[in-house]
Formats: structure tokens, sequence, C-alpha cells
């Protein structure tokens, strides 16, 4: 016996995915049009390591437990740690080493 996929979970997994990308196009496009932007590939290797983590993590969230109160505190758990990171590498708000402090 064969079981059918859940349409519903690849359907976010594909968004997830998606959105991922398009975040990470933002900067790829704007480095065309400004200076102001300077990416490099490091950077990009990051940023994507980090979106794609952190939305393979809150979609392994959603398939795994099934309270839906705790689901949401625990992607919002991993959502704060990704905005947590960002921060520190970009301006460098805990001064760690990870900034280039």
């Amino acid at each position: 016996m064969t079981t059918k996929p859940n349409t519903a979970n690849n359907t976010r997994l594909i968004v997830i995915l998606a959105t991922a990308t398009a975040l990470l196009l933002v900067p790829l496009m704007a480095m065309q049009f400004t200076t102001e932007v300077d990416w490099g590939p490091f950077d990009f290797l990051i940023m994507g390591i980090l979106l794609y983590g952190t939305g393979l993590t809150c979609e392994l969230v959603m398939r795994k437990v099934k309270n839906t109160t705790h689901r949401i505190i625990l992607c919002f758990i991993i959502l704060a740690i990704l905005f947590l990171i960002w921060a520190e590498l970009a301006v460098g708000v805990f001064g760690t080493p990870f900034a280039g402090s």
C-alpha cells in the first residue's frame, strides 16, 4: 500500500523555498542598480544558509510537532535566532568576532 504525499506540506515547502530565493534575489537585483549594495559570493552563501536553514527548520517543526501552540512558539524562536544572527552579521549588535569586531 502506497501513501499519497500530503500536497499541503509540499506546497508549504515550495513556498518557503521560493520565498528564501526571492529574498536572496533582492540584494542581487539591487547590486545591478546601485553601488550601495556590495555583496560578494560569501555573503550570498551565508545568507542562503541562514534563510534556507531557517525555512527548512520551520518546515520540520510544522511537520513533526502536532501541538499548534508549540509549533508557533518553536517557529517564533527559530525566527528570533535568525534575526539575532542577521543583526550581528550586519552591524555587530553584540560585538562578537562574527561581525568583524
